[in-house]
């Protein structure tokens, strides 16, 4: 059985950074590629970037380009979301998401396999 575990939010002040992390266990997360989706009080899940091992390719969403950065470490089967220059729209519980399938790319929400609970991200102004 696959987990995401999402750690690493908290409150920020506008401007600043954080890092998520998102481990994984019962599977080797190159097995999937990896999104990080983000969902904000009243608002639809959406997607924030993504990875994939071959090559090493990622993906972001225009919002969060040259701000965010997704990586991972195959020796700790964790994958990493460095997040900086938060803005308060940034505010929202963001999940780990493995599309173990890659039906699409960029991985879309309906398609993921395996989700975390997610973290919650608040960034103040």
């Amino acid at each position: 059985q696959v987990q995401l575990v999402e750690s690493g939010g908290g409150l920020v002040q506008a401007g600043g950074s954080l890092r998520l992390s998102c481990a994984a266990s019962g599977r080797a997360v190159t097995d999937f590629s990896v999104a990080w989706f983000r969902q904000a009080p009243g608002e639809a899940r959406e997607f924030v970037a993504a990875i994939r091992w071959h090559g090493e390719t990622t993906y972001y969403a225009d919002s969060v380009k040259n701000r965010f950065t997704i990586s991972g470490d195959k020796a700790k089967n964790t994958v990493y979301l460095q997040m900086k220059f938060l803005k308060p729209e940034d505010t929202a519980v963001y999940y780990c998401a493995g599309d173990y399938m890659r039906r699409t790319w960029p991985p879309e929400a309906a398609g993921i396999d395996y989700w975390g609970e997610g973290t919650l991200v608040t960034v103040s102004s």
